[in-house]
């Protein structure tokens, strides 16, 4: 129902059935699938986060909105997304964070797949943009969350005075208002270990490890109704700190069930960022 606190639709949960999930990011060889896991799709409330009591916060809930305008004029210009917007992030991370050095990563603008096609993995389309990624997930896990710090610091020495650190993903629309397949964050309080599990990503020169989510009725899930490209939504994908803070957010795109058929396909930019404290 427009205007309620929460709308009702399916989430892809992955059902473990002994193996190892992978999903390949370009084209598998000859006879492998592109996914060899099996989803389960469970019907969920999804709450408007704007109607929420308490604003969510990064350390508690997981997940924050900020209002952080931009100067990119054009996402698809990747020296201007890696001058510019690597630095408007910086900046926000530690804003948002209290850390005391920021380090951006690697970012991935997504365009909506065509209306009404499943949600899948997010593979690319022909245009070269990654879709929109309908499976529950977080980018990093325990190990691939510790193996990134080595890869972003290289100096031994200011990794020996590292003490804590996290990795944030920074969300937000490239492109209109977004009323077609919004982001679902699920509350980080909600998420036990037990829940996730490992899979392989496979791109065309690594193999990248993240977390899939078995369902749960603890989960919580929330999105940020009509979401303006003004706008960015900070959450956490690890923490080297154990206790007291949120260490993994769960997300995943989902089929609005009242966005108009219209509405035009989501365009979305996320960026990876490790902040150091």
């Amino acid at each position: 129902m427009p205007g309620s606190s929460y709308v009702l639709a399916p989430m892809s949960y992955v059902l473990p059935d002994g193996q190892r999930p992978v999903s390949y990011t370009f084209e598998p060889p000859a006879g492998i699938p592109w996914e060899n896991a099996t989803y389960d799709l469970r019907e969920v409330a999804i709450h408007d986060a704007r109607q929420a009591e308490q604003e969510p916060q990064l350390e508690r809930e997981g997940f924050e909105l900020w209002d952080a305008p931009t100067s990119v004029k054009n996402f698809m210009d990747h020296e201007e997304v890696r001058s510019d917007y690597y630095q408007e992030a910086r900046e926000l991370a530690l804003a948002v964070t209290g850390g005391k050095q920021a380090y951006v990563f690697d970012h991935l603008v997504r365009r909506r797949e065509t209306r009404q096609a499943t949600l899948s993995f997010g593979r690319r389309a022909e245009s070269g943009l990654a879709a929109a990624n309908g499976r529950i997930h977080n980018d990093y896990t325990e190990q691939s969350g510790q193996k990134r710090l080595g890869l972003v610091i290289r100096d031994l020495e200011v990794m020996a005075q590292i003490r804590r650190y996290c990795i944030i993903n920074i969300w937000r629309p490239t492109h209109n208002t977004v009323l077609d397949t919004p982001l679902a964050i699920c509350d980080a309080r909600t998420v036990r270990q037990s829940h996730l599990l490992a899979c392989d990503v496979k791109y065309p020169n690594r193999t990248g490890e993240i977390y899939l989510s078995r369902f749960s009725p603890r989960h919580r899930w929330s999105y940020f109704a009509e979401m303006q490209p003004h706008e960015a939504l900070i959450f956490k994908q690890y923490d080297s700190q154990f206790n007291g803070v949120s260490r993994f957010t769960p997300h995943a795109a989902f089929d609005h069930p009242h966005a108009p058929l219209d509405a035009p396909p989501r365009e979305s930019i996320e960026l990876r960022c490790l902040v150091v404290f």
